[in-house]
Parts: C-alpha cells; sequence; structure tokens
C-alpha cells in the first residue's frame, strides 16, 4: 500500500498520509515519497497550491515503533544517513514555491510538528494535542529545530522541546504552530475542509507568480543585510510591475475587473 494518496482538484495537490493503522507514523518508505512528491511538485506551474492532511484518527504521530526499533542497532553513520534523508523531506516541503495548506486533526507529535514548520498555512481542531515528544525518549528534536525556528521564537519553542510535554490547539495558535483553530460541530472533515476551501478560494484570488515570489522572498528577506534587502524588495516589485501578470493585475484593476488567473 503506498503511504501518500495524491489528488488533484482544480489545480490544488492534495496531498494526504496514509498510514492509518499507525496513525500516518514515518517510516522510511513515507519518507522517501514525500520528498519526491515535494520535489515534483515544485516544478509545477499548473498548481496553485498543496495541501497536506492526514488518513484515519489522527494527523501523524511521528516516528513509526518498527522503524525506531530497528535504529536501536545503527551506528553513528547510519543514524546520520537516516537523519540526512528526514531532514531531506522536510526541507522539501519547507522550500516548495507553492502555498502549502495543513490540516491537522486530532494529534501531531514529534517529527510531524516538522511537517507543519513546513506549511504556509495551518488549519486544526480545537481538541488536537501536540507535543515535542524525543526528549521523553532520550533523544532531541534536532532534525525539525532548523524549520521551526524559521516559523516560531526560540522562547516559545524552547520550554515546549525541553520537557516533551503535551499542548492544545490553543496554545499550537499562540506561538504561530497553526494559524486557524476551529470548533467542530459535528462532522470534523467536513468542517475542517470547509476552512480548507475558504482558505484556498483567498490564495486563488491572488496572482499565481506573485504567490510564488513574495514566498520565496520572505524566506530568504532575513539573511540578507540592508542593502541586499534593499535591492531585493526594489528589484522584485519592478519585475512584477512589467511582467505579464503583473500588467494583467493592475489592469483589471483599473477597468474595475476580475484578473484572468481567477477564471
Amino acid at each position: 500500500m503506498k503511504t501518500l494518496i495524491v489528488t488533484e482538484i482544480e489545480h490544488v495537490a492534495h496531498v494526504k498520509l496514509n498510514r492509518p493503522d499507525v496513525r500516518n507514523a514515518f517510516n522510511p518508505e513515507m519518507i522517501a515519497e514525500l520528498t519526491t512528491l515535494f520535489r515534483a511538485l515544485d516544478q509545477r506551474d499548473d498548481l496553485r497550491a498543496v495541501t497536506l492532511s492526514g488518513e484515519g484518527k489522527a494527523f501523524c504521530a511521528g516516528a513509526d515503533l518498527a522503524w525506531m526499533k530497528s535504529m536501536v542497532h545503527f551506528n553513528f553513520e547510519q543514524n546520520k544517513e537516516d537523519s540526512e534523508k528526514l531532514f531531506n523531506m522536510f526541507e522539501s516541503i519547507a522550500r516548495c514555491s507553492l502555498p502549502v495548506v495543513g490540516c491537522v486533526h486530532s494529534a501531531g507529535f514529534g517529527g510531524a510538528l516538522g511537517l507543519l514548520a513546513g506549511c504556509d498555512y495551518v488549519i486544526t481542531d480545537s481538541k488536537a494535542q501536540f507535543a515535542f515528544s524525543e526528549v521523553k525518549l532520550g533523544i532531541a528534536p534536532a532534525v525539525i529545530s532548523d524549520f521551526l525556528m524559521r516559523k516560531i521564537p526560540v522562547a516559545f519553542l524552547q520550554p515546549l522541546m525541553i520537557s516533551g510535554q503535551i499542548f492544545n490547539a490553543e496554545r499550537a495558535l499562540q506561538i504561530g504552530l497553526v494559524h486557524e483553530v476551529i470548533t467542530i460541530q459535528s462532522d470534523l472533515h467536513h468542517e475542517m475542509n470547509q476552512r480548507l476551501v475558504h482558505y484556498l478560494a483567498h490564495l486563488k484570488q491572488a496572482g499565481p507568480v506573485a504567490v510564488r515570489e513574495t514566498k520565496k522572498l520572505l524566506s530568504t528577506l532575513a539573511s540578507y543585510d540592508a542593502a541586499e534587502k534593499k535591492q531585493a524588495t526594489t528589484s522584485l516589485i519592478a519585475k512584477l510591475r512589467v511582467s505579464a501578470e503583473g500588467q494583467e493585475g493592475l489592469n483589471s484593476f483599473i477597468d474595475k475587473r476580475s484578473p484572468e488567473w481567477t477564471k
């Protein structure tokens, strides 16, 4: 059985983790499939967004128990190679030029939070629970730490990472791990899907090139000095203003009509 279910609807790729019997825990096959898939999606000009969710009772429980048992016998070099593959998976999501929207139900533990770090927008339910559970096993949330620190201040991350304590959806919202918490009235998946559709509708109102370029700019700007920031920002706006998409957007605004990319 494939570890992922991928469907494409109206220029959106929907990626679903598909190991529900183990709460969608990572194994080497899933890691490889996710890495290959997101690298391929990054090259697609026909897509507007990617969604990431989980099949079954929970979003993702982190590392698979059987996989972790096998690591007990790994030497340092084997562990390093294994960890680099995990890093590559998170990086493929974080570097995807398309907007990535996460839909997290019930629980996200350990490495699952590295997946959320790569998402641009995360929707969860009010009963969901989260934890950096690695320290409870005598290891560290090392591979996911870099991706999470790009998104969340270390002052918020540190007490959660060093304690491994479970925290709720409201706390996840406060620190910026998730962006929207919904209270489920009846059907969890239906109501979460309604919020997903709502956010995707906003994304589709934006120029597709402008979205990718904005995401790229935000991912690199913090590492620039003042002169580089000035160069990068002024050059980007100038490039987009004279681009076909920029011209269409400006003309549609002047003409009081919808731009072509919304049709």
